[in-house]
């Protein structure tokens, strides 16, 4: 008697948190086997940058910090870096300083909120509340310097909007060693477990052309061997003056991954214990700048390091204080677009594993 099977058509969301915000994938699975993955976007959309046509530039601040709000600095700096190279503006060393400093604390924050959500995913829960532990020193810190616990609004065409408080740049010079102490335990406590190792080691694996074809970016792109980050290749702000490494993978599976943004963490620190120590002692945090901001006519293209790789502004303006038109590179939405490949194939259970490994955002995928 032959055994009659049919094809099972699977949601799997929108629901928070197991699908890293309102996100949908729809499976259709031959037993446990995914045949075909197709993910569903859009349940966030707030036309962020339809909106941005009507706003001043400043007044678009803090519409990049809803975007990917789990690293709500980089999204400031993107803009504000931008408009500055239309308009020639120069920025103070000391808020390029400050600028530096609440970037790399965001990364490391955004990189603990990625380490310990991806191992309750994967159903250890003791990594989120290490991890959320720690990141709260750092949301302390951004507490005091701008007044905002995660979307921050402190970036400014030409500085930033408030200098550091007394005090403030020893607190971040007595978190790095603290943090290097706990990125060890880290190590110990799941980097070599068997049961963890076995369920991510070869998981969601491509390779460096894969990942160049799909126009990948950051930790996704890095974990196949391809040595590329904005920081060191197209320096920006004052990256050039400080000494850090790129950590790649080999393999480009979702271990890979995994190491390089712990690696990432390491050399955050790096960078933030060179910038404390060659922190000014005085000078101004904002530069000149006119009081409308009116960007000459013309268009530019700025990027820098996000997180979660490269995010993009481009702007084109007809001369007036607001864009004419506005567009986000968001490396969330541009590093989904390798799941559909990635999940064909695999079983359900490393269907989380691997969306988990690409660390996405929803608000900056549906911006």
């Amino acid at each position: 008697m032959a055994i009659r099977t049919e094809e099972l058509l699977l949601n799997v969301g929108p629901q928070h948190p197991s699908t890293h915000g309102v996100f949908r994938i729809v499976v259709k699975l031959d037993g446990e086997i995914i045949t075909e993955a197709t993910p569903v976007m859009g349940y966030l959309h707030r036309g962020t940058e339809k909106l941005a046509e009507n706003l001043n530039y400043t007044q678009i601040i803090p519409y990049t910090d809803r975007m990917d709000y789990v690293s709500a600095m980089t999204n400031n700096y993107v803009l504000v870096h931008t408009v500055e190279k239309m308009m020639g503006i120069q920025v103070p060393e000391r808020a390029d300083f400050l600028r530096v400093i609440v970037m790399e604390l965001q990364r490391i924050a955004s990189h603990l909120v990625w380490w310990g959500t991806y191992l309750l995913d994967l159903g250890a829960m003791s990594p989120f509340l290490y991890a959320f532990r720690d990141r709260e020193i750092i949301i302390d810190l951004f507490n005091e310097l701008c007044g905002a616990r995660l979307t921050y609004n402190y970036m400014r065409v030409g500085g930033v909007k408030w200098d550091a408080p007394p005090g403030w740049i020893d607190k971040v010079r007595d978190f790095v060693p603290y943090m290097r102490e706990k990125l060890e335990e880290y190590n110990t406590l799941v980097s070599g477990n068997e049961i963890f190792l076995a369920r991510i080691k070869g998981v969601g694996a491509y390779d460096a052309q894969t990942a160049i074809d799909y126009g990948l970016s950051g930790a996704n792109l890095r974990c196949t061997g391809v040595k590329w980050d904005v920081r060191k290749d197209e320096p920006y702000s004052l990256y050039e003056r400080f000494e850090f490494d790129v950590p790649v993978g080999r393999n480009g599976d979702c271990y890979d991954r995994y190491l390089v943004r712990l690696e990432e963490i390491r050399q955050s620190l790096r960078i933030l214990e060179q910038a404390v120590e060659q922190f000014p002692s005085g000078g101004e945090t904002m530069g000149k700048v006119p009081r409308i901001l009116r960007v000459p006519e013309g268009e530019a293209y700025g990027r820098i390091e996000s997180p979660r790789g490269e995010i993009g502004c481009y702007i084109v303006s007809k001369g007036k204080d607001k864009p004419f038109r506005l567009k986000f590179r968001r490396p969330s939405f541009v590093n989904l677009q390798i799941l559909p490949k990635l999940l064909v194939g695999q079983s359900m259970t490393n269907l989380i594993t691997i969306l988990g490994a690409i660390d996405i955002v929803v608000g900056e995928v549906d911006c």
